[in-house]
């Protein structure tokens, strides 16, 4: 019986793990992955800490080479080889090797399109020099990593705040690299709300990258065909080399040429089961595109993990067309390590939300990851976005020196399996000391969320409260003692110490401008609360999240 014909285009995450799901199923098949690159399977998302030394070796990056596809599974991989032409009715794809030039060409029962995407790289000004790299390969990793070992590189600019440029600036700083990172957004993490990303941002300062947002890179100047300096709107910058990571576009060329449909994010349109607009013909990973979970509208998230999960599902159905699986959709997830803070964020941000016209409320709580008495407790604060006529969750961000993962996880998991606000604070989760408070901070932020729902708290957030003090329409009340203040306070606040608080309220007016009540994490400034409502003020407000929480300037 003649074997069935699978042919992959790309061999990183997604379409290698499309052939190994797909031969799993089926050993009987015939699988061939084609990739114009060289090194495959290769761990894309540890290139910055291959540069920091984090990961020592090349071979800890690649984690399996063509030989052992062969070996372990009879898949033939093709390296340096070349799709450059898809022939859907013949059922054919035409291939050049790049080493040779030679022109080749093999036909398929199944195909998978897993193209990955390519950096962005906007025509700038001498943008061809030597030492700019857009780190989307090994190969850039590598030669980065010797420049840096080599002592060739005692300053950088990395342009674009996202991912991969905080990681880049981070290890590059670990190697005692002068780093400048620029941002056009007013903020790095832009997917990320203001008032967690400045938290963010401020880390990183305080750890030695300088940062500048809100500028663009106009150009770059070279010395002997080598870049040497970056030219911004904020000013130039010397450079011995240059990161840029602003973003990657699909690799969708070869599917448009053969008339696949694109969907309205610019990717490969597909549907839960991976496959395209033309029979046979499937896409996965980073040049496909996705359902957000929460919208229910089309998305793109050129992300590992949603590559994996995507090739693995294309892979099952490629053998099983008459049971197949499928992927409703994804969240968005992702986490990022910044020197000493950690940062994750599923679902809608609160700017998202909005921008959908969704009529939402948000809460951000501080709390720590362990119980606070245990040795090593450390600070997280979580950001819950919720819709307030159904309490659905839409998503959350969290951020702090602790553990940050487990509780994203458990909010992206509760928001997979459709649970509203009341569901998050019921949750039966894991409790000791050394792993978590007895009411975890998942909890807790449900808990104060559902508390403003039913209007028994009345909140303001960090990023409100600066609009306001530019007009000066507020009166800050700090509630913490009087020592506490010396260290930090937000300029211009009144010191009221709570257990002060009913023999001085006189010194509050009722009915003139807001009162914000103001602590350290907010638990005081809640109870200051109840207090002044008890004694008839109407117009107060507590800051969310405290002054541990907040990313603006205190003296």
């Amino acid at each position: 019986m003649e074997k069935q014909r699978l042919v992959v285009i790309g061999a990183v995450a997604a379409g290698t793990k499309a052939a190994s799901k797909a031969m799993r199923e089926n050993p009987n098949l015939d699988v061939k992955i084609f990739t114009k690159e060289e090194h495959i399977s290769y761990a894309g998302c540890g290139l910055p800490y291959y540069i920091g030394g984090v990961i020592k070796e090349k071979n800890e990056l690649v984690v399996r080479t063509p030989e052992i596809f062969k070996r372990e599974q009879d898949i033939d991989i093709f390296i340096k080889h070349e799709v450059t032409k898809i022939d859907t009715n013949a059922k054919k794809v035409y291939v050049t090797n790049i080493d040779t030039q030679e022109q080749l060409e093999y036909g398929y029962d199944k195909l998978v399109m897993a193209t990955g995407a390519s950096p962005i790289k906007p025509p700038l000004e001498n943008i061809k020099l030597k030492n700019i790299f857009t780190l989307r390969s090994v190969a850039d990793a590598f030669e980065i990593r010797d420049l840096v070992d080599a002592g060739k590189v005692q300053k950088a600019v990395v342009v674009g705040g996202g991912f991969i440029g905080l990681e880049v600036a981070e290890n590059l700083r670990h190697r005692d690299v002068d780093v400048t990172l620029i941002e056009l957004a007013p903020h790095v993490l832009p997917p990320f709300d203001e008032e967690i990303a400045l938290l963010a941002q401020a880390h990183m300062q305080e750890k030695g990258v300088n940062i500048v947002t809100g500028e663009k890179v106009l150009g770059f100047e070279g010395k002997d065909e080598f870049v040497s300096k970056v030219k911004s709107t904020a000013g130039d910058f010397e450079a011995d080399i240059v990161v840029l990571s602003i973003g990657v576009r699909p690799n969708v060329k070869l599917a448009v040429d053969a008339d696949i449909e694109l969907g309205t994010t610019g990717a490969i349109k597909v549907d839960e089961y991976m496959q395209t607009s033309v029979k046979d013909v499937f896409a996965v990973g980073d040049c496909a595109e996705n359902i957000n979970l929460v919208t229910n509208q089309p998305a793109w998230y050129p992300m590992g993990s949603t590559s994996n999960k995507t090739g693995r599902i294309a892979g099952y159905n490629v053998v099983n067309s008459d049971k197949m699986d499928s992927l409703q959709g994804v969240l968005g997830t992702t986490i990022v390590k910044l020197f000493d803070m950690n940062a994750a964020k599923t679902g809608l941000s609160e700017r998202d939300a909005r921008r959908a016209g969704m009529n939402i409320e948000t809460i951000l709580v501080p709390a720590t990851d362990k119980a606070h008495y245990y040795p090593g407790n450390k600070a997280i604060i979580t950001k819950l976005i919720v819709e307030k006529a159904s309490h659905k969750i839409l998503g959350a961000e969290i951020i702090g020196s602790g553990v940050v993962d487990k509780p994203i996880d458990i909010i992206a998991t509760a928001m997979t399996l459709n649970a509203k606000l009341e569901d998050l604070t019921k949750l039966d989760l894991a409790y000791a000391p050394p792993f978590s408070m007895a009411m975890s901070s998942t909890i807790m932020a449900a808990n104060v969320m559902l508390n403003k729902l039913n209007n028994k708290i009345d909140t303001i957030t960090a990023t409100d409260l600066q609009d306001k003090l530019k007009y000066n329409q507020v009166n800050i009340v700090d509630v913490r003692e009087e020592e506490e203040c010396f260290i930090s306070s937000i300029p211009g606040s009144l010191n009221i110490p709570m257990n002060a608080l009913e023999r001085r309220s006189s010194e509050l007016h009722k009915d003139k401008e807001t009162v914000i009540l103001v602590c350290k994490v907010g638990k005081r400034a809640f109870l200051a609360y109840l207090k002044l409502k008890q004694q008839g003020f109407e117009n107060i407000k507590v800051l969310e999240g405290g002054i541990n929480a907040y990313p603006y300037r205190v003296e």
